[in-house]
């Protein structure tokens, strides 16, 4: 298979396109800000012989960010669809659009209208045009990666390894859905053939936030956990159904205390260069 993806330098997206390659697939363009190449410029590039997919996963993923900025969710909107109409101009046959588990919740924010808006243009062109879609909907995904983006437990991690207090914004009841990067690839592999269909990709079962952050502070010494108001717009309680995804043979194999304690220890190993780069990027 020949492939497009958008989004290969962030966590998901460099897991992703290393896995599609060693099981032989071919990745004819690479599409990423944080290389100088923005999605917006997509039409703008030529390609010679046959590309079956389309895999989408650039976009702006700060929730909070988007809420304070409203105009950081507008990129989101105005990508997808330059994507999909460099699709239907190559005759690309299917996208993978990476959407988010949020849009499930009954908060609403400017980043999650920009998901739903994505997924429901994705069916639009399949109707219209019979490009074929899948929405994947990751869920708090983590893992042994340096995410610049700054991702709840990355932010809880560096903030343990440096001696700063944990921020949390809800009670001591809020839960998230966590999925480990290692779940999250095996779970894509065996859905990324079907065509027009949602999959909620994650682990399941919400997990109660400050017990994440006291594994953290667990096996790194202790730091101080400070309360905050939630914050506006957010979800305190997340619960998925995955059901589907069992019906592939789906179960999560990495439980919340041994990812943490593998994130953490990578973390650990790769602490200054980790460091030295968010300097740099800062």
């Amino acid at each position: 298979m020949r492939f497009i993806i958008s989004g290969h330098k962030g966590l998901i997206g460099s897991f992703l396109l290393k896995k599609l390659k060693e099981i032989g697939h071919e990745p004819v363009f690479l599409v990423d800000k944080r290389e100088g190449r923005n999605v917006l410029d997509v039409d703008s590039v030529s390609f010679n012989g046959k590309i079956d997919l389309f895999i989408h996963l650039a976009d702006f993923c700060k929730i909070n960010k988007t809420i304070e900025n409203p105009e950081n969710a507008f990129e989101n909107s105005v990508g997808i669809p330059e994507v999909l109409e460099f699709c239907r101009k190559y005759k690309i046959p299917k996208i993978i659009f990476f959407s988010s588990s949020r849009v499930l919740n009954k908060e609403k924010n400017p980043y999650t209208a920009s998901k739903i808006y994505g997924e429901e243009l994705c069916k639009a062109y399949s109707e219209c045009y019979g490009i074929n879609y899948l929405i994947i909907r990751p869920s708090t995904v983590y893992g042994h990666f340096n995410d610049r983006t700054k991702r709840l437990v990355d932010i809880f991690i560096l903030n343990v390894l440096e001696g700063r207090e944990l921020k949390m914004f809800g009670n001591e009841n809020k839960t998230l859905v966590f999925t480990y990067i290692d779940d999250f690839i095996r779970a894509f592999l065996l859905v990324m053939d079907e065509n027009n269909k949602e999959f909620d990709i994650a682990s399941g079962k919400g997990i109660n936030v400050s017990y994440v952050a006291d594994l953290i502070i667990g096996l790194n010494g202790q730091r101080k956990k400070t309360f905050y108001s939630s914050e506006t717009a957010q979800p305190q309680e997340v619960e998925l159904d995955i059901s589907k995804l069992r019906e592939f043979g789906f179960e999560p194999q990495v439980s919340i205390g041994q990812g943490i304690k593998k994130t953490l220890d990578w973390y650990k190993k790769n602490f200054y260069e980790i460091v030295n780069t968010r300097q740099k990027s800062d």
